[in-house]
This record gives C-alpha cells, sequence and structure tokens, in this order.
C-alpha cells in the first residue's frame, strides 16, 4: 500500500466514500454487464458444441456477478440511507477519466477478451496481491489523490483495492458512533433502505446500527475479493475459473474467439476527445443504443424513488419495474454487440453505453411521480414502435420491447391507482380507485336470482358442442346457460373434473369431450373451482356471479411437485384468474406453468418445510402479482400465506421470492442457485 489507510473523522466525510464506493460497484456492474453482453451466442458464430456451453455459462457466470455487484451498490445505499443521506445512483459516463478513482482503478467499457478478463481479476483481487493488470489497462498517467482527513469538505482518498476502500469506511464508521454515539449517527428509517425480499438480491441487508453495517461491509468484500481457493463463489475465483477455462479453449484451438467485435467505450455523441471512444452512427445501431440508454435511466430512476420514502407496496413496485427495465436491456444490448457501429471502424460492432443522465436525483414520494414514470415509459414505447417500420433488421427485438414496456406501464398504472397519494397524512379520507384488474360481480338482482338450470335436459341425448378456438390453446365450449373454458396448457391431470362430472368431461372418447349442458350451473362451478390449476373456467351468461376472489391468498407446496396458488393472480403483468399450479422443479416445458415433468425427472422437494415465525397479515386477500423472473425465480408481491400439503401455515409474506430453478437449498425460496446451475425460463 502506498500509505497509510485514511480515516474519516465526520458524517460527512463518510458520506463522500461511500459515495465513491456506490461509484466503484455501479462501474464495475456496467463493465461486466458490457463484457457479458458482447458474448456469442450461436454455434454459427464459429463456436463448437464445447465453446458454445462454455461461453453461455461464462455469460451467465458475468451477469450473475453483475447482479451481486447491484447488491453491492444497494449495500451501500442502505448505509448512506441509515446516515441520513440519498442513495446515490449517480456515476460517470464511461470511460471514466483519470483522477476520477486512484491511478489503479481504470475503468472502461471493453468486450469479453484475454485482457479484458485479466483487468476483472486484477480490480477483484485480494490486498497485497502481486498481479498485474490487464494490457491496454494501464494509468494513463500516475497520480495520488489527497487523503487528508483534517478538511471539511469531503476528500478523493486513495487506495490499492476496493477492500481498502471499505476499510476506510468501517474505521470511520467505528471512530463516528465512538464520537456521537449510535443514536446520533444512524439516523435514518429502515423503512427507506431496500431489504433482500425487496430488492431481490440475496445477501442484502438492512443497516440499523455499527454492527449491521460492519456486517454488511465484511460481505462485500468477502463476495468479491475472497482469495481462498474454496470460497470459489467469489468473483475473484470466479473470474480466475473463466480464464482458465478460456486459455484451454484457446490452446485446443488458437482461434477460438468467445466476443463479437464489440466497440471499446461506445458513446452516442461526438465525443469532444475521441481518444480512446467510438461514436456510434450507423442505423440500426445508434436508434436502439439510444433506446437501451434510456431503458438504463429510468431503470435507476425507479430504484432512487424506491429508496425516496414511499410506502411499502409502492416501493416493491419499482423496483419490479426497475427490474423489468433491465430484462429489456439484456436483448438490446446483447443485439448492439451484432450491429455495425461506424463507418469509421468497419471491424467493430456497437454496444450499449451506459450514458448518464445529468441529473440523477429521485423524483418527490409523490404518486405523481408515478405518473412522471409512466409517461416515460411511454415515450419508449412510442419510440421504438415508430422505429419498426423502419429496421427491419431488428423488428422482432423492437415488438418485444413494445411488448415488455405494454406490460410494464400495465402494473405501474394498477399500482398508481391502488395507492394513496403518498404524501397523505394518516387522516386523509382519500378514495381509492377501483383496480382495472378487479373481478366483476353479480349485481344484487342476480345473486338474488335462483339458480339457472340447463335449458337441456342431461337425460334426453344431444350433441357435443364443438370446442371454440380462442387462441393460446384455450378452448371455449357453449353451453345452454354457462360456457366452459379449457386450457389445455395449464392442465395438470388432476381429474376433479373426470371423477367429479364423468358426464360433462368424458375421458378417453373420440373428438369433442366436454359437454357442458350434461349438468347443472351449479354442478359446472363446483367442480371449475376445484380444478387446481386453472385449467378449467367459465363464462356465465345466465346472470349468475363469476369467480370471485378468495378471501384468503394461499400457495399450496405439493410435495416432491409444484406449488399450488389460490389468489387473484396477475402474471407477468396479466390477469390470469384464481387458480395456478406453477412449476419449481425447473423441468417444465411450459414454464412457468407446471405440465408434470417434476414426475418425470424424480424432482425431490419437501412438501412439509419448518415453519418460520410470521405475524398475521392486515389483509389476506387482495391482487397477487407475480413475475417470473428472465432465468430465475417467481417475484411475488402481495399478501400471500404460503402453506404445506396438510394445510399447515408456514410463512405470511407480502413479498417474496419462490424458487422455480429447482436448485434452491432453501425450498420453497430462491437462494440465488438459478445464476449458477444454468436454468433457462
Amino acid at each position: 500500500m502506498r500509505q497509510e489507510i485514511a480515516v474519516p473523522t465526520s458524517r460527512e466525510q463518510l458520506w463522500g466514500l461511500l459515495a465513491e464506493a456506490a461509484e466503484i460497484e455501479h462501474h464495475l456492474m456496467c463493465c461486466y454487464l458490457y463484457a457479458a453482453f458482447s458474448l456469442k451466442e450461436h454455434a454459427d458464430e464459429d463456436l463448437g458444441p464445447d465453446e458454445l456451453a462454455a461461453v453461455r455459462r461464462w455469460r451467465q457466470q458475468i451477469l450473475g456477478v453483475a447482479i451481486e455487484e447491484m447488491g453491492h451498490l444497494a449495500t451501500v445505499c442502505n448505509i448512506l440511507s441509515a446516515l441520513g443521506a440519498p442513495a446515490h445512483l449517480a456515476h460517470q459516463n464511461f470511460p471514466v477519466s483519470p483522477g476520477y478513482h486512484p491511478a489503479g482503478v481504470v475503468v472502461k467499457l471493453t468486450p469479453f477478451n484475454a485482457q479484458t478478463l485479466d483487468h476483472f481479476i486484477y480490480l477483484e483481487r485480494p490486498e497485497d496481491s502481486p498481479l498485474a493488470d490487464g494490457e491496454g489497462f494501464e494509468p494513463a498517467r500516475d497520480y495520488q489523490r489527497d487523503s487528508r482527513m483534517d478538511r471539511l469538505m469531503s476528500v478523493a482518498t486513495d487506495y490499492d483495492t476496493v477492500g481498502e476502500l471499505y476499510r476506510s469506511i468501517s474505521l470511520g464508521l467505528e471512530q463516528l458512533v465512538a464520537a456521537l454515539g449510535p443514536e446520533r449517527v444512524f439516523i435514518g428509517d429502515p423503512a427507506h433502505q431496500l431489504s433482500a425480499e425487496v430488492a431481490r438480491l440475496p445477501g442484502l441487508r438492512v443497516v440499523q446500527c455499527l454492527k449491521t453495517a460492519q456486517i454488511a461491509i465484511t460481505a462485500i468484500v468477502e463476495q468479491g475479493e475472497s482469495a481462498a481457493a474454496a470460497q470459489e463463489t467469489s468473483h475473484y475465483q470466479r473470474f480466475l475459473a473463466i480464464r482458465r477455462e478460456y486459455q484451454a479453449l484457446r490452446d485446443a484451438r488458437p482461434g477460438f474467439r468467445p466476443a463479437r467485435m464489440s466497440a471499446h467505450n461506445p458513446v452516442m455523441r461526438r465525443p469532444p476527445t475521441p481518444e480512446g471512444k467510438l461514436w456510434v452512427t450507423l442505423e440500426p445501431a445508434a436508434s436502439l443504443m439510444d433506446i437501451g440508454n434510456a431503458l438504463y435511466n429510468h431503470s435507476l430512476r425507479c430504484l432512487s424513488l424506491a429508496y425516496g420514502g414511499v410506502d411499502a407496496r409502492t416501493q416493491r413496485v419499482l423496483v419490479q419495474t426497475s427490474i423489468d427495465l433491465m430484462h429489456l436491456l439484456t436483448p438490446v444490448a446483447t443485439c448492439l454487440g451484432t450491429l455495425a457501429a461506424s463507418p469509421e471502424l468497419p471491424e467493430a460492432t456497437a454496444g450499449i453505453s451506459f450514458a448518464t443522465l445529468r441529473d440523477a436525483a429521485a423524483l418527490l414520494p409523490d404518486t405523481a411521480s408515478l405518473d412522471l414514470l409512466i409517461e416515460r415509459l411511454e415515450e419508449i414505447r412510442m419510440r421504438c414502435g415508430e422505429l419498426l417500420p423502419r429496421h427491419a433488421q431488428v423488428e422482432a427485438l423492437l415488438q418485444a420491447t413494445c411488448a415488455g414496456l405494454k406490460r410494464t406501464v400495465e402494473r405501474l398504472a394498477r399500482a398508481r391507482e391502488t395507492v394513496q397519494p403518498l404524501h397523505a397524512m394518516a387522516d386523509d379520507a382519500a378514495v381509492l380507485a377501483p383496480s382495472s384488474t378487479t373481478v366483476p360481480q353479480a349485481s344484487p338482482a342476480a345473486a338474488a336470482a335462483p339458480p339457472a338450470e340447463p335449458a337441456t335436459d342431461p337425460s334426453v341425448p344431444h350433441a357435443i358442442p364443438e370446442p371454440i378456438d380462442e387462441g393460446h390453446g384455450v378452448q371455449r365450449i357453449p353451453g345452454p346457460a354457462i360456457d366452459l373454458i379449457y386450457n389445455g396448457q395449464r392442465c395438470i391431470h388432476a381429474r376433479h373434473c373426470v371423477l367429479g362430472l364423468p358426464g360433462v368431461f368424458k375421458a378417453n372418447v373420440e373428438g369433442p369431450w366436454i359437454d357442458p349442458a350434461a349438468a347443472s350451473v351449479e354442478e359446472l362451478v363446483t367442480v371449475a373451482h376445484l380444478c387446481p390449476s386453472g385449467a378449467i373456467g367459465y363464462r356465465r351468461h345466465d346472470g349468475g356471479a363469476e369467480e370471485a376472489p378468495p378471501a384468503v391468498n394461499l400457495v399450496q407446496l405439493r410435495e416432491n411437485g409444484p406449488l399450488g396458488l389460490r389468489a387473484q393472480i396477475v402474471l407477468n403483468g396479466e390477469p390470469i384468474g384464481m387458480r395456478a399450479v406453477l412449476c419449481r422443479c425447473g423441468a417444465s416445458r411450459h414454464k412457468p406453468f407446471c405440465d408434470g415433468s417434476h414426475n418425470d425427472i424424480h424432482f425431490q422437494a419437501t412438501g412439509e418445510p419448518a415453519t418460520v415465525a410470521s405475524e398475521p397479515l392486515a389483509a389476506r386477500g387482495g391482487v397477487l402479482e407475480i413475475e417470473a423472473e428472465i432465468n430465475g425465480p417467481l417475484s411475488v408481491t402481495g399478501n400471500l400465506e404460503i402453506c404445506c400439503g396438510t394445510g399447515r401455515t408456514i410463512n405470511r409474506v407480502t413479498g417474496t421470492r419462490l424458487c422455480r430453478c429447482g436448485g434452491s437449498s432453501n425450498k420453497p425460496y430462491c437462494d440465488g442457485t438459478h445464476r449458477t446451475n444454468g436454468f433457462q425460463g
């Protein structure tokens, strides 16, 4: 080390060091994402079968590291919030100018290659490591930043490793607590922080005192730079493992190139200092880069507001929206690596630049801010629509982005309709607008009317009606008083229908097999409600009540099997009814729904896990929003009681992440295994 570790002596100086830590984590996250997005995806890109498998594995591993860097950033923001400061999600544009970080911390966007990999290993190295940085990442000049801590203003202290920076922060926290006392140091409201449950980042901790702050800091350092070979999950060890495998594949075939020719430091505008940057001017890359950066910045804006003192439900929706936008960004950023960037460098393809807005301040915690977020999402969606007729090369991507933005807007709009003004006083008599997903109830007159009987006498022979195809595997079978709806893709063959009403649901027959006229309306409704998967539904045209939401939202764990849900379910932004059975073995061919594959693979998962201490929920019903994260778990938002097969309540939550890769060691909850076991879905 060049000098003694600088120890901050005031809250202001601690805020400054934490802001630097936040930017380091943010910068590294973007660099790792850029390298992952540059990797090839298909065998026709000059990759053999073993090479393609390795490249896909590296992509998942690097994306996993980037997500953990996001967790580190969120942890730093939690510490800032605990100390009374706002979350710090701003960062410098790439490449970061010399002097902004210590001379040994060179930050720029480069595609995956041996030099970039060496650079990642260098950045994550343990203290006192003799490793050299990757070729091409040498500092532009040697300099030393002022590390004096006797100033009123915070200073830009030097450090050799990121672990050393965190050691300065930890020592500063100890000194400030000794000087002021813990009550005066940790003054922030813990409800303003993000928890692991809300942010879907395993290991994220809410910071409330010196002990929890130091535990969080230790976890960041150990996850990043742990030198112990046994700690294979550390970033340092993971990058070392990738380098070993990469070198072996290059030795076997010297022509092996795992990445596309993505640009180094792509920029959106003509740079005043063009050295080391590539101005992306060719279409459709320039327009797609604009969309990608807009998605990225809006994701940060949503995350900033989540730290801003909003209520718990709104915080969850904001985090969900932020994650949605990052999921939409991934295919956009990956596609950029296939598109020509500039006539000045024909061999280079484009890339996402993570360009940031000049003003990164959080919006005010008010419902008007939700309106502004929706307005911006609509602007991005409209721009995708405008580009569709102009760029056939990326038409499918633009359509998918439009569809994803539409779902995100609808989810945010539902949240906007069902919350009071975020600044309202507790005694405000605010009237909530009804949710757009509310299931219509029967009128009082219809509810009082006697139940209608089928117009057809079941004892009289009649033709079974032909089903009407309603698309997406759904069939409607018309009946005299009620139409039955059958969704074959959701059927798990629980057989409540064929055993309960064999005259209606005729097993082992040729042609049409559902006859709604063969039973009374009440019998049909009863059997439909018994169908756990929601494969059987109905549409009444007799004035009777449609299926009502349950009073208590439940998920039942089936022994060695799927998750059975009863709630007013909104899945990936679409209302899907009151019943569903979702895969948790990871093998279904119709994810996120179960298709019985757990039997084929002999899936093992208890239906009787230990009870978790939990308080009764203030409300037990309501809309249950479920997001099947891309290649990840089921993210659940809403009131939910988790039950075992015998009905015992295991846990009560208002948000959780449920494993669907089959690999979690903490089933039914996600533990992050999907990032390392190759789960796709």
